[in-house]
């Protein structure tokens, strides 16, 4: 061994790990793997470390952060991939790893079985369930639209809804695609939950992206964007993708848009639908109550054709009460006659004398009380009736000089009430003549005369009221309040009359300063 130790080149580690180090990167300098993701783990730093493998072997594998941000597809463990990149080593731990560029899923049946793991996992937690779902508000006052601010969706999707029913719509912008897509709509899923207050919230999200290949559409199946839609509180609509597109956060949302413009259909009703509706139901309301009215009209003429007329029921109500006026009128005569007669009959038992003069004061005051007073003759007969038949009755059980005397008292009483009624009559009669009286002396000419006034008439006893009217030499005659005096007109002395000087004015007192003058 001594012999052929200087035959052998000697390296260091170093020099030696980055001969291997060259050797393999000239080798494979650009290569595509097919393998599994496994022990994937993302560092502070944001590069992503993990390994692929398949049945017999593993190969490290490294993301650095610039490209991490650039992918469509996020690393998972399970997920099978194709990577493309340059194999190099790692001395520090003499190992070999491959630095990845780009990365695609092995195929799309990898992808979709994926999808379904997940799919299976998210609805076994119940995200997915019916009970979760909330019905959609029929007209929203504010819509909220989580989308690409640059894309031809938010333009259909406005432009559906200025058509419909224009409605005030707040737009979150997010990236729709790529690996950060699926943080900024889940974090756009919940500023809408928390703006301020000077902001109003939407009553309904909608989230949007138009149609694209699987892995284009990827972010709407992270699992973040489905939790974020499932704990929502505003109702949430999907409009990913076109009608064939399925997305995870279609299974979490409360409503599913086959596109984003039916997401805008689905959002607010049409307003021209609303007012021929309202229109419609208004004239179905009209003619309903008319004709509800009519049927009321109807069975009341109905009913009112079954009674009588009125004129007929008070056409024998006034022949009843004629009937019965004539027939009190009869009976009240019929019964002042019997009290006559029994009357008669009691005072041929009375005394002579006493009977002419009762009978001759009776009927004097009640002729008169009936010539006053026509209204009241009922009463004056049921007093004049229960006198005589008190007077008769008493007749029956004492001896005839009581009775007349009781009789003559009674009837004294009443005509005692009649005089005074008489006299009160009379003395309010006087007061108002009186008074009339007074008002006459006031307003008559004597009391002119009684001031200092006179009156001139001439010879033929015609009031002078011009000088021009007597002639010099005329004869008057000037009546005053104590007398006349005649006097003869000496000559005619014409002067205008004087004026009546008014009577001087009180100084009024001048009118204190306002406090605060007008501007007006």
């Amino acid at each position: 061994m001594a012999s052929t130790a200087p035959n052998v080149a000697e390296y260091s580690v170093s020099e030696l790990s980055g001969a291997l180090k060259r050797s393999v990167e000239d080798q494979f300098g650009h290569v595509r793997v097919r393998g599994e993701i496994s022990q994937f783990k993302r560092a502070a730093s944001g590069h992503c470390y993990f390994r692929l493998k398949d049945e017999n072997a593993n190969l490290d594998a490294i993301i650095w952060r610039g490209v991490a941000g650039r992918l469509t597809l996020r690393p998972e463990d399970g997920l099978e991939v194709v990577a493309t990149g340059k194999v190099t080593t790692y001395p520090a731990r003499s190992s070999y790893q491959i630095v990845i560029e780009s990365l695609i899923p092995a195929g799309k049946g990898a992808l979709m079985a994926l999808l379904e793991e997940r799919k299976r996992k998210l609805s076994a937690e119940g995200l997915f369930a019916p009970e979760r779902k909330q019905p959609l508000p029929f007209l929203p006052d504010v819509i909220g639209i989580i989308t690409s601010p640059t894309g031809a969706v938010i333009r259909d999707m406005l432009h559906r809804l200025a058509d419909r029913f224009p409605r005030h719509v707040s737009v979150w912008p997010v990236a729709v695609q790529g690996d950060a897509a699926a943080e900024q709509i889940a974090a756009a899923i919940d500023g809408f939950h928390h703006l301020p207050q000077h902001i109003p919230t939407p009553d309904v999200l909608i989230v949007a992206r138009g149609g694209g290949s699987l892995e284009d559409l990827w972010a709407f199946n992270e699992e973040i964007v489905v939790r974020a839609v499932a704990a929502a509180t505003i109702p949430v609509i999907s409009a990913v993708g076109h009608e064939t597109d399925t997305t995870l956060i279609d299974f979490a949302a409360d409503k599913r848009a086959p596109t984003p413009t039916a997401a805008a259909e689905m959002a607010v009703p049409v307003r021209d639908d609303l007012i021929y509706t309202v229109q419609t139901m208004a004239a179905r309301q009209a003619r309903g109550l008319s004709r509800r009215l009519q049927e009321r009209v109807d069975k009341l003429s109905g009913l009112a054709r079954g009674l009588p007329k009125p004129q007929e029921v008070l056409a024998q109500k006034e022949q009843r009460l004629d009937d019965v006026a004539a027939r009190l009128n009869a009976a009240a005569r019929l019964r002042f006659e019997q009290t006559q007669t029994h009357f008669k009959g009691v005072s041929a038992r009375l005394h002579p004398r006493l009977i002419d003069r009762l009978s001759h004061q009776l009927e004097l005051r009640l002729r008169d009380l009936h010539n006053r007073h026509s209204r009241s003759l009922n009463q004056v007969v049921s007093v004049k009736t229960h006198l005589l038949v008190s007077a008769a009755r008493q007749l029956r059980h004492q001896p005839i000089s009581n009775s007349a005397h009781k009789a003559e008292a009674d009837i004294e009483a009443v005509f005692g009430r009649l005089s005074r009624a008489t006299s009160a009559i009379l003395q309010q009669r006087q007061r108002g003549l009186e008074s009339a009286q007074r008002m006459l002396i006031t307003l008559s000419y004597q009391a002119t005369l009684q001031r200092g006034y006179a009156i001139v008439t001439d010879a033929s006893g015609g009031v002078v009221r011009s000088v021009s009217s007597v002639p010099a030499g005329g004869e008057v005659s000037i009546e005053l309040a104590d007398g006349h005096i005649d006097a003869t007109v000496s000559a005619d002395t014409r002067q205008p009359p004087r004026p009546i000087q008014p009577a001087a004015k009180r100084r009024a007192k001048p009118a204190p300063p306002p406090a605060q003058g007008n501007l007006f």
